[in-house]
């Protein structure tokens, strides 16, 4: 099967979703300082229709012989809008034929640049490929003398009560681990336990050091650790609020509070240990499947489920479970795969970090990985991304464009840098893939992402023969 077959049923061909949904705009993978209230000084308008109305039905199956755009006027788009000033001086583009990888304009595609989130198609794809979409992550309860040790297998998106089995944030519940834990200890008539915390999976340091405190006491990105309640947020209700300084230890808390409505007295405080060898298992639940985890963190645009999931990915190479080891281990799977990696470089692995830099080659080949027949476990990578004006990061971008529900893309967005990294399909009906890079943006980014809407809406536009 080829690629322009079944990427639109599974891509482009969108439910109609109603008008709630994912929170506005490019909040997702902003820091503070990125968006204000203001309005946008001479900001040029989308593309005008003559109403966004609602999206239509799913599209069928993209014909195989769909015209390709010329490459004359695709290359005149990508010359304009390296050209426009509201991109600043540091521009880096890159659009292929989905299908056929001809490359269809280009500008400055092989120097690095800040990508922002959109490396986080770089991780999606390590994930889905050292991982497997159908791994689930376990957190379990295990006894050694009048101890109950809560270890962390990488699942940071616990619920706080039961799990829901609808949810990806929240599939596995503490509650539930402490009912098994409970059961096994009154069956072996033990009331009373002392609780520790075993997070020893993961390694180095919580916080990378390149993030800004300032975006981590935000709520942009919390400590990662080996286990979490949803995502350590103090109050889950919240897309941003303040995260727990030791969200492993967080959560211990939280078990035991549920073990003490299960009747099982814990003793003393909850301590940080390495759950030792031998000792007894008593209760274990499981997180939502890879995939289900890869696509919460790139249509949410979410920092620490996605450094969580790079560590997972370090272990499986063989890296430490750290900072440095999930940036190596990330390129290196993208590369094994065929992708361009020479000069590519990482700070982390979710994009919030200062110092990564990475070309648009780069990134464009992980999008092809995700969009090639020859790679159908990475398929659920583009079906998570936004759609444009219905979801995730795109929810509030293309709503007076006729690309809106053709675009599916991860968005990138920190001070002074806007990047989008995705799939667009012709008014011909032909899948082309693009990558938009601009790294010294000036003043309110949402100048920028204004022009890189029009680019890739004038793409959706293209007959361009």
């Amino acid at each position: 099967m080829r690629t322009a077959t079944w990427v639109t049923s599974a891509v482009v061909g969108v439910l109609v979703l109603g008008a709630g949904g994912y929170a506005a705009a490019d909040a997702y993978d902003l820091v503070p300082g990125v968006l204000t209230l203001e309005p946008a000084p001479s900001a040029a308008p989308f593309p005008t229709v003559a109403a966004a109305g609602p999206a239509g039905p799913a599209l069928g199956p993209l014909d195989p012989d769909a015209p390709v755009p010329a490459a004359g006027p695709v290359q005149a788009k990508v010359d304009a809008l390296a050209a426009d000033p509201r991109l600043g001086p540091s521009v880096g583009v890159l659009v292929v034929d989905q299908l056929t990888g001809e490359v269809l304009g280009e500008r400055s595609a092989g120097t690095g640049r800040q990508p922002a989130s959109i490396a986080k198609v770089l991780t999606a794809v390590a994930a889905l490929t050292a991982l497997g979409p159908d791994t689930t992550l376990p957190t379990t309860a295990v006894l050694s003398d009048d101890q109950v040790v809560l270890v962390g297998g990488g699942d940071i998106m616990l619920s706080d009560q039961a799990g829901d089995p609808d949810a990806v944030d929240g599939r596995a519940g503490l509650g539930d681990l402490a009912a098994q834990t409970a059961q096994a200890l009154q069956a072996a008539g033990v009331t009373t336990v002392r609780l520790g915390v075993d997070d020893s999976l993961f390694t180095g340091p919580t916080t990378a050091p390149r993030w800004d405190p300032a975006d981590v006491s935000a709520g942009y990105a919390a400590p990662v650790t080996a286990l979490a309640v949803h995502v350590g947020k103090t109050d889950p209700t919240k897309e941003y609020c303040q995260r727990h300084a030791d969200p492993a230890l967080a959560a211990g808390q939280v078990f035991a509070a549920r073990l003490a409505e299960q009747g099982i007295t814990v003793t003393g405080s909850v301590t940080r240990t390495t759950a030792p060898d031998g000792a007894t298992p008593v209760g274990a639940v499981a997180s939502a499947p890879v995939r289900d985890v890869t696509e919460y963190f790139l249509l949410h645009s979410d920092n620490t489920v996605t450094e969580a999931v790079a560590r997972l990915v370090a272990i499986a190479q063989g890296h430490p479970a750290s900072f440095e080891g999930a940036t190596a281990a990330v390129l290196d799977v993208v590369g094994a795969l065929g992708a361009r990696t020479a000069g590519a470089h990482l700070s982390d692995t979710s994009g919030l970090a200062a110092g990564s830099a990475v070309p648009a080659t780069t990134v464009l080949d992980a999008v092809q990985l995700a969009t090639s027949p020859a790679h159908p476990e990475l398929r659920d990578i583009v079906v998570g991304m936004p759609i444009g004006g219905l979801t995730g990061t795109l929810e509030d971008r293309y709503l007076k464009s006729d690309a809106r529900g053709l675009v599916r893309a991860k968005t990138g967005s920190l001070k002074g840098v806007t990047s989008l990294a995705g799939t667009v399909v012709t008014a011909d009906g032909r899948a082309l893939d693009f990558v938009v890079m601009a790294d010294q943006t000036p003043g309110d980014q949402r100048n920028a992402r204004l022009a890189v809407d029009d680019f890739v809406s004038s793409l959706g536009a293209c007959g361009c023969q």
